[in-house]
């Protein structure tokens, strides 16, 4: 989709993502949990990966512009249905 976004760690189990356009940039903010890591059974992953990869499956069904300030993995869960079989998938082919 040609959308640019970086992840960033802040210590803590957070995350600043921030997305880029040509003309915007948009921080928000991801804290993975243990419990987050539990529901998506990636207990062993790499926190980083994690947040990269939920941003590559977010970023590629909608604008990473339109983000909110507070990105939590089990509201995109709740959202998309093959969100933890798909981040399993891209964390074990990483």
């Amino acid at each position: 989709m040609g959308q640019r976004f970086t992840v960033e760690p802040l210590g803590q189990q957070e995350y600043l993502v921030r997305a880029e356009s040509s003309t915007q940039i948009v921080e928000s903010r991801l804290q993975l949990t243990k419990s987050d890591l539990d529901m998506l059974d990636v207990p062993a992953a790499d926190e980083r990966r994690v947040a990269e990869a939920a941003m590559e499956f977010l970023a590629e069904r909608q604008p990473t512009l339109n983000l909110p300030d507070f990105i939590d993995l089990r509201d995109i869960a709740a959202n998309y249905d093959d969100f933890a079989d798909e981040l399993r998938r891209r964390l074990t082919a990483a």
